[in-house]
């Protein structure tokens, strides 16, 4: 199994098959327009428009279910995207990437890559707790920790790496130039 066999909605609610994106690097990001990680758009677009043309697609599913810090409709939060940060890259559907009604991309990306920490350090542990406390109504299947995980797919649609969104951007850059 590959990430090519997955079919996600675009934000019109039509049914994209991410065959559509072999041969291409993905990085793979559930975000949010009120979280504090929501910076993050601003290094992910330079990002995309800096690699795109060797084959960088960053692929972005807003999410509302950590502290209800995406609550708009798909038109809001596009709108705030390309607004605010000027996005260009995909946007697609909001889903659920934990819980029953996960959408299963991110129950397979989350089993391909599991989550292992946000990192050391007191800022750290208090997300960490947060984190817990949010995700314990999911149980087992609390795939994904917070808003901004990102998951890196090489050209061949398999899962190379997750990011967690207290992982600098610089390392994240520095691993999607390697997949290129």
């Amino acid at each position: 199994m590959t990430i090519y066999d997955f079919t996600v909605k675009d934000r019109q609610g039509n049914e994209v098959s991410l065959s559509e994106y072999q041969g291409k690097v993905l990085l793979i990001v559930n975000t949010a327009t009120g979280c504090g990680f929501t910076p993050h758009y601003e290094p992910l677009e330079a990002m995309y428009k800096e690699l795109k043309d060797q084959g960088l697609e960053i692929l972005d599913f807003p999410c509302n279910q950590f502290a209800n810090q995406a609550p708009g409709s798909e038109d809001e939060i596009h709108q705030f995207c390309t607004l605010k940060y000027g996005t260009d890259f995909p946007q697609f559907a909001k889903v659920d990437v934990n819980g029953d009604n996960a959408d299963p991309l991110f129950a397979y990306l989350a089993a391909e890559k599991p989550f292992e920490g946000f990192g050391k350090g007191l800022k750290m542990a208090a997300l960490n707790k947060f984190a817990d406390l949010n995700n314990k109504k999911f149980g087992d299947k609390a795939y994904i920790k917070w808003n901004f995980t990102k998951f890196l797919v090489n050209r061949e649609g398999k899962v190379i790496a997750r990011f967690e969104p207290t992982v600098d951007m610089k390392e994240v850059r520095s691993a999607v130039a390697a997949a290129l």
